[in-house]
């Protein structure tokens, strides 16, 4: 990360920008307006990705934000333009996501800085071992100089590509729920138990996982996914006495996705009595679907149609840096067409031509926004 940091201030400070890494390790990059204590919008997306994860995730919004500055060839908007690179987005290592975008609008707290990796260690000490300072994270908070926020980002889908489509508005984030799962039996020797005297945790986690599936099949719009199973104690001769799983369930609804949650809960439960296990239930995240600035979505669209694309509007089903600082200002999104619709995979990709028009469009939006009198006035606080 601290490399990646450096190569991106090596593209961006011959520009005239202004970098600064904040201390929950967001890239922060301000080209300045043409008039001092101007407000200022911000461009980015995230750097993290997944393991053995593709090359665009995240990190080409940060690049088109880049690009975007640098197509303005030397020349001041009546708004600052900060180019941001968040941190931990993904929430691979800590188990929660949006951590960097957490920051701005206010919610890292002491319970956030808690957190522990897989090898014990804190948020707060990942963060005191990069170099920066925990104590100081209030101050990566969104002033009130904020006027927007705009992320290009890579569709992480096949919907556009099925449509032969480069570029869409997003209009809405689906909400999401991540919770943990543990179904707790009795370990035993797996030659000499009996299958009618067994309390075998990952047949009930088994069982249960099908019904994961069929329950999101049957709820229209509704994904919902067991993307990490652990055993204990592990061996091949053991009959596992623990199954630990995850659970992420999405929506555009909020109602949608809590009663797929409390039916999803509620059969975890059955199924554990019935096989004489017990099974405990945590939620570790449950995230409002978010819609996004209707101001921000109409001129994204009037900018798409001025680079020769028709018009999409389309939801997102994965998450973003986006729906955390919608909590605090207006925000909005661009989606590129992802070839095949592979993400999070060496496979993921982007078409040249398809960057080349997102470039395009963030340029004309910037114009845009800069000429309208509208603009400066739709803002909210949290």
């Amino acid at each position: 990360m601290r490399n990646c940091h450096q190569e991106i201030a090596r593209w961006i400070e011959p520009l005239g920008a202004q970098v600064q890494i904040d201390a929950a390790g967001n890239f922060r990059a301000l080209y300045a307006a043409a008039q001092p204590r101007a407000r200022r919008l911000l461009i980015g997306s995230h750097l993290d990705t997944v393991p053995n994860a593709g090359a665009y995730d995240g990190v080409l919004g940060v690049v088109l934000a880049v690009a975007l500055v640098e197509g303005l060839d030397g020349r001041r908007l009546p708004f600052g333009i900060e180019v941001v690179g968040f941190s931990e987005e993904e929430g691979v290592r800590f188990g929660m996501p949006f951590i960097g975008s957490r920051a701005l609008v206010g919610r890292f707290d002491q319970e956030l800085l808690d957190l522990r990796d897989v090898e014990g260690i804190s948020v707060r000490k990942a963060i005191e071992t990069f170099g920066l300072h925990p104590e100081e994270i209030a101050q990566a908070e969104l002033e009130n100089d904020a006027l927007a926020y705009v992320e290009f980002h890579i569709e992480q889908g096949p919907v556009l590509e099925s449509l032969e489509q480069p570029l869409a508005a997003v209009e809405a984030i689906a909400g999401q729920t991540r919770s943990e799962f543990t179904f707790i039996g009795r370990a035993n020797h797996a030659g000499t138990t009996p299958m009618h005297l067994r309390c075998d945790a990952v047949a009930g986690a088994a069982e249960w996982i099908g019904t994961v599936e069929r329950v999101a099949t049957e709820t229209s719009g509704l994904v919902a996914t067991v993307g990490k199973i652990e055993t204990r104690p592990g061996a091949t001769n053991v009959i596992a006495g623990e199954a630990r799983l995850s659970l992420d369930v999405r929506h555009r609804s909020d109602k949608i996705r809590a009663d797929a949650v409390e039916n999803l809960i509620r059969q975890a439960n059955e199924i554990a009595a019935r096989r004489a296990l017990l099974v405990r239930q945590k939620t570790v995240l449950s995230q409002s679907a978010v819609a996004m600035d209707p101001l921000l979505v109409r001129e994204i669209e009037t900018a798409i149609v001025k680079t020769g694309c028709k018009l999409h509007r389309m939801m997102s089903g994965a998450g973003h840096d986006a729906m955390i600082l919608a909590e605090r200002i207006p925000s909005a999104m661009v989606f590129l067409r992802s070839p095949g619709g592979i993400s999070h995979d060496p496979a993921e990709s982007v078409a040249e031509d398809d960057v080349e028009k997102a470039i395009d469009c963030g340029l004309h939006l910037l114009d845009q926004l800069a000429s309208s009198p509208e603009f400066y006035t739709r803002t909210k606080r949290a």
